[in-house]
């Protein structure tokens, strides 16, 4: 059944301009890509106080929070700047886990009071994180179940409280009283670990149906503004390219100078202005609770995912051999854009779920 449409705002307001600022200056002082690089081999890449700034300094973690519950009662077009910036960081922070994910199921069910409510408050005011205890891989259409442990968790090492979905509801347990086991992932910068809550009984927040629901909301907006980060992570690659292209010099002339490589940056960036508008479209139909929101997302899913895996390959190819190194941050780039292409479900889910929404033939 096809989706009614909404007209959406794409242009970025004069708050949202702010914002980016105040988090750039911000991520450029306690999280530059130097910083970055020292810590994603202790063991804990997240950048000494860099979360207490972003997350209560800021207010940036209480941003979908209405101000009723102790947030700043904005929407997912500003959740969704502080994104783009943190994925042109590629800043190792758990906002998409906790300020999006976890804080948008706690939103869905409504508690206006309790311990739903309780958790909220502190989530927005930077006292304690948490994650939706299912694989970073879950697609938005799924509502799965802990029956056990559970394998790839986002951010969940330094979580305070894990939301865990049973059979009989969804659980807040303090993540102290669950086994968390740290993985080896791709991307040093958001680490996975292996959670195994047990039958630690936490605090039961919803029952089985308003649970399910709740958690497809969370997944539902974290790939809408998982799309915000690869648009960011995109748009640092293009930009760092060109800047490198004009300064390295082969032939007596900027390599940038060739009409090879001006093609491929040319062709790059139109790859960003349509998933600018993409990941813009995402946001405002998450901001608006617009009836084609579902397909929004798919749509910027199934494109901005692509546009950034690209973007990092030409920024790693196009510095040559200094792109290859350790100590350059491209690669940091690369292999966030390729765990994200697989993170709340891969570009193909969206796809299918494109074809359905929009009355159209499954992709071959």
């Amino acid at each position: 059944m096809s989706q009614q449409s909404h007209e959406p705002d794409l242009l970025y307001s004069d708050t949202e301009d702010a914002l980016r600022d105040a988090v750039r200056s911000l991520l450029a002082d306690r999280a530059g890509h130097r910083t970055v690089l020292d810590r994603i081999e202790t063991g804990d890449p997240y950048p000494a106080g860099l979360w207490p700034a972003l997350a209560a300094g800021i207010g940036a973690a209480g941003l979908l929070v209405p101000e009723k519950l102790g947030g700043q009662g904005a929407s997912h077009r500003e959740a969704a700047v502080v994104l783009e910036e943190l994925g042109r960081a590629v800043t190792p922070a758990p906002y998409l886990t906790s300020a999006v994910v976890a804080t948008e199921t706690l939103l869905a069910l409504g508690a206006a009071d309790g311990p739903a409510a309780a958790l909220l408050a502190e989530l927005a005011a930077g006292e304690r994180t948490a994650v939706l205890a299912v694989p970073f891989t879950t697609a938005p259409r799924t509502a799965p179940e802990a029956t056990g442990p559970v394998r790839a968790v986002a951010d969940a090492q330094t979580a305070d409280v894990l939301l865990v979905p049973r059979p009989d509801g969804l659980h807040a347990v303090p993540a102290t009283e669950a086994a968390v086991t740290p993985l080896t992932p791709l991307d040093l910068t958001r680490p996975l670990a292996v959670v195994d809550a047990g039958t630690a009984p936490g605090t039961l927040l919803a029952g089985p149906a308003e649970a399910g629901a709740a958690v497809r909301r969370g997944l539902l907006a974290g790939a809408g503004l998982l799309a915000s980060e690869q648009l960011g992570l995109a748009e640092w690659c293009l930009e760092e390219t060109v800047r490198h292209t004009r300064e390295r010099y082969q032939f007596n002339r900027p390599v940038g100078s060739f009409q090879a490589l001006k093609h491929r940056m040319a062709q790059l960036w139109l790859d960003l202005v349509g998933a600018r508008a993409a990941a813009r479209a995402a946001a405002d139909a998450l901001a608006t609770a617009a009836p084609d929101a579902e397909l929004t997302v798919a749509v910027a899913q199934a494109y901005c995912s692509g546009v950034a895996v690209r973007a990092a390959e030409e920024c790693v190819q196009l510095h040559g051999g200094i792109g290859m190194t350790w100590e350059h941050p491209a690669h940091l780039a690369l292999k966030r854009a390729k765990a994200d292409q697989l993170a709340l479900g891969p570009a193909g889910h969206h796809q299918d779920v494109i074809a359905a929404l929009a009355d159209l033939p499954a992709p071959a």
